[in-house]
């Protein structure tokens, strides 16, 4: 197994020690990692885990991997898996729960649980038997994993969750539990949820659980949580914007569906980046 990212301090510590996780898993492995693609043998199953603002820069330093390889995505959002399809021949539609942080070198600390889900990406699929190979493995692991038919429904759930969440923290500054304790602003989430849930109808998409329980659930249960935008905007790094609300609003032009709050949602946040540039 092989690791590639390009934090060398991180990856001379999983060299040394291992990567270990812990918090609310406790896990820990060995294997080996780089910071360059080209170091790193052919693979048979490639991970996707990036930020969606970077999901073609690593494909396309990544493109020796993926040429012959089944390639997973477990990222947040909608999108990524039609730029890893241009890059690799099987691509498998991942979705996963679980939050975390980089707590030191090696080490990340899960600060909120969850299961993953693993299903094919329609227009180049990867055989079933490999889905479900691969989540026998992660619930070797003890991560919990679901190889389903079609990924799309907790992909849209988890969609519809994090554009909600995401961004008016990034915006306000409030933590996931302060959100939901904020009245106007939790009103302001399920507007946000409300347009989300009427593109994925229009897309033939149910989702597979309710997004409304899933934001106040997780935000009693992790009430401190600086969700992944917050931490971006804070550290003045691009956002996955245009994977969350953005994608809620191209998908809503292409079924017809109006998504003006998701897509003020996406302006306000690209104007803060841009903000950062001119600072």
């Amino acid at each position: 197994m092989w690791a590639l990212d390009p934090d060398a301090e991180h990856v001379a510590a999983i060299n040394r020690d291992g990567l270990s996780l812990t918090g609310a898993v406790e896990l820990a492995g060995r294997l080996s990692a780089r910071t360059r693609a080209d170091e790193i043998p052919a693979c048979e199953l490639v991970i996707l885990a990036t930020k969606g603002t970077v999901t073609e820069t690593a494909c396309g330093q990544a493109a020796r991997l993926l040429r012959s390889a089944t390639a997973c995505s477990v990222q947040n959002g909608i999108g990524n898996e039609e730029v890893i399809a241009r890059y690799a021949p099987r691509v498998i539609r991942g979705v996963t729960l679980p939050a975390g942080r980089l707590k030191a070198p090696g080490v990340i600390e899960i600060v909120g649980p969850g299961p993953t889900w693993l299903g094919p990406y329609e227009p180049r699929p990867a055989p079933h038997a490999g889905i479900d190979h691969l989540a026998d493995m992660l619930n070797a692991t003890g991560l919990d994993s679901h190889a389903c038919a079609d990924a799309r429904p907790p992909q849209w759930t988890k969609l519809l969750f994090n554009a909600a969440v995401n961004p008016l923290c990034a915006l306000t500054g409030m933590t996931h539990g302060q959100l939901i304790d904020d009245p106007p602003m939790r009103a302001l989430a399920s507007r946000i949820v409300a347009e989300g849930r009427a593109v994925a109808t229009a897309a033939g998409i149910t989702l597979d659980d309710d997004p409304e329980s899933l934001i106040d659930s997780a935000g009693r249960a992790n009430h401190g949580h600086r969700p992944s935008m917050l931490q971006d905007v804070t550290a003045h790094r691009a956002t996955e914007i245009d994977t969350l609300n953005g994608g809620i609003v191209r998908e809503g032009e292409t079924h017809h569906v109006a998504t003006p709050v998701n897509a003020l949602i996406q302006t306000l946040i690209r104007g803060v980046e841009r903000g950062w540039q001119v600072a």
